[in-house]
């Protein structure tokens, strides 16, 4: 779906202007990027309208969102399930309530894991010199803990969620 759209758009831009020194290619990955957030945006919201949770889906996708931006993490092959996988996590998490010795819990576990793991999979996303990724580390750890202060149940699950994304196992070729 997203692949289709984004390889249309690229080559009406390129038809629009042929001499824009990017390739076909490299405008389909950007707009791929741009519509898969768009559409996990638009279907998060649209959904949460009927569930009542658009305040909670708001700081699910916010929360993931930026934590994401300086952890890294694994990112599905398909632009589909993308938004598929986005969608569904985005409008689950904002249905969880948990107790205080649990938030705490929920909380302590992605520090912990950014502590392990982050920032992870990002030399191919990102122009940040390995240098740096220390200082990556210490937002995310920053990042996440200010739900000890925020004490947000869903935030702590959208951080939980993205930090697990953050566990290399074996590494597979090509990722």
């Amino acid at each position: 779906m997203v692949d289709g759209l984004s390889r249309q758009l690229a080559v009406g831009i390129k038809k629009v202007v042929p001499e824009s020194p990017q390739s076909v290619e490299v405008l389909k990955y950007s707009i791929s990027f741009i519509l898969n957030t768009l559409f996990i945006i638009g279907f998060s919201l649209l959904i949460s309208l009927f569930t009542g949770k658009v305040n909670e889906v708001i700081i699910v996708l916010i929360g993931y969102a930026i934590l994401r931006q300086v952890s890294g993490g694994v990112h599905l092959k398909s632009g589909t399930l993308c938004i598929i996988v986005s969608t569904a996590g985005a409008t689950a998490l904002s249905f969880v309530s948990f107790n205080s010795m649990i938030l705490l819990l929920v909380t302590a576990l992605p520090l912990l894991l950014a502590l392990v793991f982050a920032p992870s999979r990002i030399e191919k996303q990102t122009r940040i010199p390995a240098k740096y990724y220390p200082l990556l580390k210490l937002a995310s750890l920053a990042i996440i803990a200010s739900n000890l202060v925020i004490q947000s149940d869903v935030l702590a699950a959208a951080f939980l969620l993205q930090t697990l994304t953050l566990i290399r196992g074996r590494e597979v070729e090509g990722e």
